[in-house]
């Protein structure tokens, strides 16, 4: 029999705004796809509960129209801080703006090799960073040189927000171990 609980889309955590508001701050960045596999929710009860957030501004919704992502933010965070985290929320920018962070003003070949990446993987997300105003070309001789436009910034947000990139990749680990 199912029970009342269930049928209202009530967990242990109270009732699901409050579960999605857990879930949001704890990951700030996170997708629907995330928050549908995590709140175990219905689409049509968490897109509910979502619009509800936003219209009464408990919750901060970054549209990117460009690639048709949808990421979900606290309030709390500064928007300077979901920009970046915008692109951390990626294995690969992150790889690359760790790699630029460690290494200073890095060339395109350097970063290519620690990558492992097609050549033209490696352009498309350095192209996307720049844009994104995270890195800068500075054109040194032949070379192209990347480095990080504020990264006192970019380095708080990554120690700051850094137990959220974990959880993320555990949790698709664990959710690909499930479905096999």
């Amino acid at each position: 029999m199912t029970s009342v609980k269930a049928l209202q889309g009530v967990s242990d955590f109270g009732f699901p705004k409050e579960m999605l508001l857990m879930h949001i701050n704890n990951i700030p960045g996170i997708r629907y796809r995330e928050l549908l596999r995590l709140t175990a929710l219905s689409n049509g009860v968490l897109a509910y509960h979502l619009s509800g957030l936003e219209k009464t501004s408990r919750i901060r919704v970054d549209r990117q129209r460009e690639n048709k992502a949808t990421r979900y933010y606290s309030i709390s965070i500064p928007t300077q801080e979901s920009d970046i985290l915008r692109q951390l929320r990626n294995n690969v920018p992150r790889q690359i703006i760790k790699f630029i962070l460690d290494h200073d003003l890095c060339t395109f070949n350097e970063i290519e090799e620690h990558l492992a990446k097609a050549a033209s993987t490696v352009s498309w997300h350095l192209k996307r960073l720049k844009e994104a105003g995270l890195i800068s070309v500075k054109y040194g001789g032949e070379y192209r040189l990347y480095h990080i436009m504020n990264p006192e910034l970019v380095s708080d947000v990554i120690y700051k927000y850094n137990k959220s990139f974990v959880d993320a990749v555990v949790n698709n680990y664990t959710a690909m171990v499930e479905e096999l």
